[in-house]
């Protein structure tokens, strides 16, 4: 989907849904990361994140586009527009839009490690590389030697 095939959809849903156009421009926004959509309350622009579209179906972004139109509309008859104001939760209730939007899963991290092997055995897991000729084993106190080296996944 475009930014001007979402400009249509939003277009669609803001004169079916609340009888009244909207005259702004709404966009998709790859930065944003935390949050479906947001409402700029300067230049009454929407703007959408892309991965609702990607990573969810079609009935999610109309539920986010329903929860910003809300903020607009609400916004430009100089109405209470917040989350926690009644005006909005009515609205929104109303038009069936979505309260919050659906969490995405991150990537999962790799962070990497060193396992160093002491001259009895005793094995140290690291984060950071150490330099073997100035430190040695805590437990034995004998000379540490770089085993391993490689990758964990952190959830």
């Amino acid at each position: 989907m475009t930014n001007q095939e979402l400009q249509q959809l939003v277009e669609q849903i803001s004169v079916e849904q609340f009888g009244q156009p909207f005259e702004h421009q709404a966009t998709f926004n790859t930065r944003l990361r935390t949050t479906g959509g947001r409402y700029l309350l300067a230049t009454h622009d929407i703007e959408i994140n892309p991965l609702m579209l990607t990573a969810f179906d079609l009935n999610n972004l109309i539920g986010i586009i329903k929860h910003e139109l809300v903020h607009y509309h609400l916004h430009t008859r100089h109405l209470p527009h917040m989350h926690r104001d009644k005006n909005f939760k009515q609205l929104l209730k109303q038009v069936d839009g979505l309260r919050y939007a659906p969490t995405v899963t991150k990537p999962q991290k790799t962070q990497k490690y060193w396992i160093y092997v002491c001259e009895n055995g005793h094995k140290i897991y690291r984060q950071r590389r150490i330099n073997t000729t100035r430190f040695v084993c805590g437990d034995c106190k004998t000379a540490l030697k770089l085993a391993r080296y490689g990758y964990l996944n952190n959830n």
